[in-house]
């Protein structure tokens, strides 16, 4: 069916010791899938049964437009992390970053400022803009980048079954720890690059199904 839950791109225990094997099954099994359940039960037999996510996301409010959002939001958390991540991007993506913040180090600290500093639950972003400038930004509960027009690159999700099993109420620390060592620099370039080869925000949700299904590796 067209909201089936894709697959982790890695095992359970592949982003420990920096998120646990319980954390991301929990998260994972009970919450992402939660999510894919509840919108397939709201869907069932009506006209947006045929929808895309991101249709929904652009068109629905309430209950539908929270599980359609938020199974997106989940699927794309999972891609922009990987084993052994972190580092520093290269390339046309760390060119647009020195471009929009100055310095690799400068856009670091806004994603991780920006999710230590998210009130309640939800979700730090990098992302292009409308304006072609990469930006940081924020968005509470269910809320998703692409209402504003803009392109995901990354996200961090700051809700707290991201990471009470591991760090209670210390946020700061699993932020850290994500940006350092578990961002996948090589996801947020290949999102960067659907948009230089002119596909823009528009195609977000074949990007989606794309990163879904690529490997935790990245890009070649």
């Amino acid at each position: 069916m067209r909201f089936e839950i894709p697959a982790l791109p890695y095992d359970f225990d592949a982003l420990a010791p920096h998120i646990s094997a319980r954390t991301v099954e929990l998260h994972y099994e009970k919450h992402h899938k939660g999510y894919g359940k509840k919108l397939a039960a709201a869907v069932e037999g009506k006209p947006e049964a045929e929808k895309s996510l991101e249709q929904l996301i652009l068109s629905s409010d309430g209950d539908l437009f929270n599980n359609a959002a938020q199974v997106w939001n989940h699927t794309f958390y999972w891609r922009s992390l990987k084993p052994h991540g972190g580092g520093r991007p290269t390339g046309p993506l760390e060119n647009a970053i020195v471009a929009s913040f100055r310095s690799v180090d400068n856009a670091k600290r806004e994603l991780a400022e920006a999710a230590k500093g998210e009130f309640g639950s939800g979700w730090a972003w990098l992302v292009l803009d409308r304006d072609g400038r990469l930006r940081v930004g924020q968005s509470s509960d269910a809320e998703n980048p692409i209402q504003k027009g803009h392109t995901p690159l990354l996200a961090i999700d700051v809700w707290e079954h991201a990471y009470y099993l591991d760090y209670q109420n210390r946020r700061g620390d699993y932020v850290e720890a994500v940006v350092d060592h578990l961002l996948d620099w090589g996801f947020a370039a290949s999102n960067l690059e659907v948009v230089a080869g002119g596909e823009g925000n528009r195609d977000a949700d074949r990007r989606y199904r794309k990163g879904a299904t690529e490997s935790a590796s990245g890009p070649s």
